[in-house]
């Protein structure tokens, strides 16, 4: 079975040349250009190690990487960058990278150090962490890595983008959160045709959520919305 490697790089000519060049050597390789779509890519292809680009649309590797170590705490990283300052460095180290390749650089030495993280790593388990804990919201008990949002004995199933912006909403309780951040994060983009998507969205959540008074979901009217649970 051939190796498998997540490549996370937004500028398209280089991002060919390296993807053929490392195909080239019997890996198989998958190429995403936007932050926000690495994490779902990623679940989807399982990789052996991720080379992730610092600078991206929509969200920075740094932010990225913070979000696969927390899934994947033993999945290696490699950043490729532009950048040049120490502070850099150490911050890419400090959200959970192995390796970091500063651009330009050749295809031999990021052979070199991809074959050098799969070696030191090749005993352990890339599986992401389950997070099988409930949240409480108020009487209801929320489980997202289920899908589930319940009250007393009964069970409601949410779909994917109800899941996440529940989840969202959550993780955001007493603070006030932009329609453009909710939309980017589940949608990837804040066109007008999602906008009225995540008010359709909105209002199905309010409707789950209405058998407990102390829950209210608000609307902040030209910012976004703010979740009440106590």
């Amino acid at each position: 079975m051939k190796t498998k490697i997540l490549y996370v790089e937004d500028e398209p000519f280089l991002g060919r040349i390296v993807k053929e060049s490392l195909e080239s050597r019997e890996l198989d390789v998958h190429m995403v250009m936007d932050g926000l779509a690495v994490l779902p890519e990623l679940e989807q292809f399982l990789p052996d190690l991720c080379v992730l680009d610092v600078m991206l649309p929509n969200l920075d590797g740094f932010s990225v990487a913070k979000e696969i170590r927390q899934r994947y705490p033993h999945l290696p990283i490699l950043f490729l960058t532009a950048k040049t300052q120490v502070e850099d460095v150490v911050q890419g180290f400090g959200v959970g990278g192995n390796d970091y390749l500063r651009k330009p650089f050749s295809m031999e030495e990021l052979i070199v150090r991809i074959d050098n993280l799969l070696r030191m790593n090749k005993n352990q388990s890339f599986a992401p962490v389950r997070n099988t804990q409930a949240i409480y919201l108020g009487n209801y008990e929320f489980w997202p890595q289920k899908f589930e949002l319940r009250l007393n004995d009964q069970t409601r199933k949410l779909s994917h983008r109800e899941n996440e912006l529940l989840k969202i909403l959550a993780e955001n309780r007493h603070q006030t959160i932009s329609r453009k951040d909710m939309l980017m994060r589940v949608w990837g983009d804040d066109s007008f045709f999602n906008s009225r998507n995540l008010d359709v969205y909105i209002t199905r959540l309010r409707e789950y959520i209405r058998e407990d008074p102390k829950l209210q979901l608000v609307t902040i009217k030209g910012i976004g919305y703010h979740f009440i649970t106590d």
